[in-house]
């Protein structure tokens, strides 16, 4: 077997991996923005114990793994890069279709008229499609109101929602 070529190309690949970013470089509003430090699970839990009724008393793991469901469209982190859905951190509070600068909102969510928080983001949780007619986002939506007061939960501690 001829060693040389073998090497050569090993040598060319790791030169290659070595020059080229090692993460996707966000754009527009997420550019600026750096990632903060995980929260503990004491902080967790103050965060939690702060949120208002039903929020403050959920269950955050299972929150975690309903948003297992949402990750593969939507990043919560801050900077985090707009996917097929925009990123959410920082969604709380603001009016529907103005979180992310970048983000291309449909109509509907454009004119929705509301402002995000719980009892909103629950409704189009149950089902988007029903809640805001016209809107992009296929998901199909989440029938258990538990599982939903568990993500919202979990949105709001992992975004470091402080409810005014």
């Amino acid at each position: 077997m001829r060693l040389g070529p073998i090497l050569v190309a090993a040598a060319f690949a790791s030169l290659a991996a070595a020059c080229s970013p090692s993460q996707p470089q966000a754009t527009g509003d997420q550019a600026a923005t750096p990632a903060a430090p995980a929260l503990s699970a004491e902080e967790k839990q103050k965060l939690l114990a702060g949120l208002p009724a039903p929020y403050n008393t959920a269950d955050l793991a299972n929150g975690q793994a309903k948003f297992a469901l949402c990750q593969s469209c939507h990043t919560i982190t801050p900077g985090g890069a707009n996917m097929t859905g925009p990123n959410l951190h920082g969604v709380f509070g603001k009016p529907a279709g103005t979180n992310s600068a970048t983000f291309k909102y449909s109509d509907a969510v454009k004119n929705a008229g509301f402002v995000w928080d719980g009892p909103h983001l629950d409704q189009w949780l149950e089902k988007p499609q029903t809640f805001l007619p016209g809107t992009k986002m296929t998901f199909a939506g989440l029938k258990d109101a538990k599982d939903r007061t568990d993500l919202i939960a979990f949105l709001m501690v992992e975004t470091r929602h402080t409810p005014e």
